[in-house]
């Protein structure tokens, strides 16, 4: 009985031992500024209009060019609501 408790709790230590394999995320967008936009206009940087979430968006060549598809341009916005996003500024590397 001894044997069997010591091979169980070596498996369940192997088992919890071994991380998960997730899906590597993109930060296209951080902080603050953590919603990827892609926008028609935008009025010096405090709302953009016309806006609706990228296809894509795992780096910001990805972001630009599925912004770019739709005739808009890559933005991370604090606030989007209703079509409008409030506080926005273009990401690093587009």
């Amino acid at each position: 009985m001894k044997s069997f408790t010591a091979i169980v709790t070596l498996f369940a230590g192997l088992a919890m031992a071994t991380p998960a394999t997730l899906d590597t995320r993109g930060s296209v967008c951080s902080g603050l500024y953590g919603n990827p936009q892609c926008c028609a206009t935008d009025v010096l940087g405090v709302a953009s209009l016309d806006c609706q979430n990228p296809k894509s968006a795992n780096n910001a060549n990805d972001f630009k060019h599925s912004c770019a598809s739709t005739g808009k341009s890559a933005f991370c916005c604090t606030l989007p609501v209703a079509g409008q996003a409030v506080l926005c500024n273009k990401p690093v590397g587009v």
